[in-house]
């Protein structure tokens, strides 16, 4: 599989893509590797690209160099962990929706869904329409799965909607509820370093 052709096929075909993507074996951990890791990373260099170009004029200069890319690096944990995690609970609930369970294909639903929201995290520093494109990122993710989940899943139409809705809600609240944490974590921590450093004068 080559990553960038991956990316482009499953954003521009994404219905004929999911057929190859069939016909492939994964794992969890194959697709975490050599999938989900570099696109979280090829996410995660809007936020460092806004830092770079846009920091007077949208007042983050303040936040420092060393807090953007602290920041990039909690949203790379929280891509892995929410991948890892909503993968075990879609193989968890697919006999609920009269689909497959297999923990490979539900690996490659999760995996191939997400990368709408990757590339919109990177193009996230364009001036004006930066801020709403992980949100279109999102919605497109969604149009991806349902073209996907029948294949990959064998997910009835009937019970496309539902399983998807579910699926995202959890997906949702996994990522807003680690972000929180991990971002408190990070705030604090640096809030201490900062702290450490004005005492001892640097």
């Amino acid at each position: 599989m080559n990553l960038i052709e991956r990316v482009k096929n499953i954003l521009i075909t994404p219905k004929t893509e999911w057929l190859v993507i069939d016909t492939e074996t994964a794992t969890p951990m194959s697709l975490l590797t050599g999938y989900v890791l570099p696109l979280a990373v090829v996410g995660s260099i809007g936020g460092i690209l806004s830092y770079f170009l846009f920091s007077g004029t949208l007042g983050i200069a303040g936040f420092g160099m060393k807090f953007m890319i602290a920041s990039a690096i909690v949203g790379i944990i929280v891509s892995l962990v929410v991948f890892y995690v909503t993968t075990l609970i879609v193989d968890m609930l697919a006999p609920s929706f009269g689909s497959e369970k297999n923990l490979g294909k539900s690996a490659q639903l999760v995996a191939y869904a997400g990368t709408a929201f990757a590339i919109a995290g990177l193009l996230s520093f364009i001036p004006v329409i930066g801020w709403i494109l992980p949100f279109v990122g999102w919605a497109y993710g969604v149009y991806i799965m349902y073209l996907g989940i029948g294949t990959i899943k064998k997910t009835p139409e009937d019970k496309k909607v539902v399983y998807i809705l579910v699926i995202y809600v959890i997906l949702i609240a996994i990522y807003f509820i680690l972000t929180a944490i991990l971002g408190a974590i990070l705030f604090v921590t640096l809030g201490g370093i900062a702290s450490a450093g004005l005492r001892s004068g640097y």
